[in-house]
């Protein structure tokens, strides 16, 4: 099963990357709560070098009080990550989680169309960059 969204960006230009999919998240009503540097985490907990890499912790906090008020334990599932991976010297990966493939299944199904909209707000999301 995919669990996520993705594309490929032919760039090395990490922080205009980063400053598109923000505006991008932004036009699909989403605000990023927390930002987690894994390159930077991994060099200070294990001496270990990462190429860039960012977790972007994205939430719609319309969506999110739908899923909530349905289920309040769905907020372990929230918020939706949205990645931006540098692969190599001329490449950035930007990725989101599936929230259909991630909340969908899991026994209520008044969730599912809701996990559906915030799927094609995401896939927006990735299209809209670059």
């Amino acid at each position: 099963m995919k669990y996520f969204i993705s594309k490929t960006i032919p760039t090395n230009d990490f922080e205009t990357t980063k400053t598109k999919v923000e505006a991008a998240l932004t036009s699909e009503g989403f605000g990023v709560l927390t930002e987690i540097d894994i390159q930077a985490t991994m060099k200070k907990k294990l001496d270990k070098d990462y190429r860039p890499f960012l977790i972007l912790g994205a939430c719609n906090p319309v969506y999110a009080d739908k899923v909530l008020s349905l289920d309040p334990r769905m907020s372990v599932m929230l918020p939706c990550n949205v990645v931006l991976r540098s692969i190599d010297e001329q490449t950035i990966e930007v990725a989101a989680i599936d929230p259909l493939a991630a909340m969908g299944g899991l026994g209520n199904s008044d969730i599912e169309p809701l996990a559906a909209d915030v799927k094609e707000k995401l896939a927006r999301v990735i299209e809209k960059i670059f």
